[in-house]
């Protein structure tokens, strides 16, 4: 159902939306902006199911912060076995 309303944009917005409309990549402004609340509506679900990426960076930019005497040692196909075995485990049951 749609439902009309009217809205304020700034006139920065309101630029943005028109060339997005005048370089071919949305036919009006209204699908502009229904276009933006969709996007905001997926991250919004996708941060909702705990995206695997978002946690993996916070994990990493975390680690790379740790002094370097407590970073985990590269020892080649070692730690690449070790990181199988902790995932088998993790998502065995998935």
């Amino acid at each position: 159902m749609n439902v009309k309303n009217s809205f304020t944009l700034s006139e920065r917005s309101l630029r943005l939306a028109e060339k997005l409309v005048e370089d071919g990549q949305f036919p009006s402004v209204e699908k502009v902006l229904e276009a933006g609340i969709e996007s905001l509506l997926r991250d919004e679900e996708s941060s909702a199911h705990e995206d695997p990426l978002i946690g993996m960076k916070d994990e990493i930019r975390r680690r790379a912060k740790l002094p370097r005497d407590q970073w985990l040692p590269w020892d080649g196909d070692e730690m690449a076995n070790r990181i199988k075995a902790k995932l088998d485990e993790k998502y065995k049951n998935r």
